[in-house]
């Protein structure tokens, strides 16, 4: 799966790191719900630290498709909660 940060980049990803993922994705809309502004900051942080980490960057010239789309850091909670599905980020 492709991955871009907006702002910053893509990414691919292998599907063995999705569950790791999708934990902080959950995680992420539970705290959104909450309206739990810190958590919410610190848990965007970590899964895009998780995609940087996990993911293998794709050269800035390159322009693969995007399959998901993950909002920059410095993001509102309000702009996420406009880029969120019932999902979350991660299907599944």
């Amino acid at each position: 799966m492709i991955v871009r940060i907006m702002g910053e980049g893509q990414w691919k990803l292998a599907d063995s790191h999705f569950a790791e993922l999708n934990a902080l994705d959950d995680e992420l809309l539970a705290e959104m719900e909450s309206g739990d502004e810190d958590g919410f900051r610190r848990t965007l942080g970590a899964l895009l630290d998780g995609v940087r980490k996990v993911g293998v960057p794709l050269p800035d010239d390159s322009l693969e498709p995007s399959e998901l789309i993950l909002p920059a850091a410095g993001a509102s909670l309000d702009e996420v909660r406009e880029m969120l599905t019932d999902d979350g980020f991660f299907p599944g």
